[in-house]
């Protein structure tokens, strides 16, 4: 098996690279591993001392329950057991507060983290609206889980398609070819057509392209293309490294059961 890095876009959390020499099977394990099962920290107990926001307090709490949390997975694991999310252990939970009584948006920024490592991901989320004498002050306790259990604790998307082969020959209808190609797979001038290689993986046209003209063909290798995108509680690269992690857990018991 190889992977071959395509686009690591680590200002929009993105990365897709190229995965050869494995199958669906692999990278479909991969892919459920990161989405159900690689472990982040989300709020899950909310305290509410004091709300009297326009957003009833079941609201609020949703709100914050949704906002991802930055994690380190080096300093927090997944409980043992509810005794340990009960005593808020230091290993598995993470205290937070937000406190606000000023007119206008409350963000999340405005949150205080026990650890600076682990604060909202999005600093400018609004997290509520104040009037005038208006006021927020809960305490929130954010717990490592798992995305199998809900939604919020998953980490990013994971998705995978196979390989596309693009074949240019003679171009019938350039103009026309022109006039629908919006995502910048060919450089079009006059009647001369080139392919921009770094765009064909991108594309969601290809069969369109092919259907319009029969100068093109697009046919599929055995190739994976399997692109990450985080939420932001860990990067693409903790992601598919703590997969792979967990995989090999899982093999290794099962070897044991064996």
């Amino acid at each position: 098996m190889k992977c071959e890095k395509l686009k690591d876009d680590k200002k929009n959390k993105k990365l897709s690279f190229l995965l050869s020499g494995s199958n669906e099977v692999f990278a479909n394990a991969i892919r459920r591993l990161i989405i159900e099962e690689v472990p982040t920290l989300a709020v899950e107990e909310v305290e509410i001392k004091d709300n009297n926001s326009a957003l009833h307090d079941e609201m609020l709490a949703l709100r914050l329950g949704l906002i991802p949390i930055k994690t380190d997975l080096k300093s927090y694991r997944l409980p043992k057991n509810q005794d340990e999310v009960t005593e808020k252990s230091a290993s598995c939970t993470l205290q937070l507060k937000l406190k606000a009584n000023k007119k206008g948006y409350v963000y999340a920024e405005e949150a205080e983290s026990a650890d600076p490592k682990c604060t909202f991901v999005y600093e400018k989320m609004p997290v509520v609206k104040l009037l005038s004498k208006q006021k927020i002050d809960v305490t929130m306790t954010a717990v490592m889980g798992q995305g199998k259990e809900h939604t919020k604790w998953t980490p990013g998307l994971a998705h995978y398609k196979k390989e596309p082969v693009l074949k240019v020959s003679k171009i019938q209808n350039p103009e026309r070819l022109a006039s629908v190609c919006s995502d910048g797979v060919f450089r079009i001038k006059g009647n001369n057509v080139e392919v921009v290689a770094e765009k064909v993986y991108e594309s969601k046209l290809l069969d369109t392209y092919a259907e319009m003209d029969k100068g093109i063909s697009v046919t599929h290798s055995d190739n994976l293309i399997f692109n990450v995108e985080g939420w932001g509680q860990l990067s693409c690269k903790e992601m598919l490294t703590k997969s792979a992690d967990i995989l090999l857990e899982k093999v290794e018991e099962m070897e044991k059961r064996l």
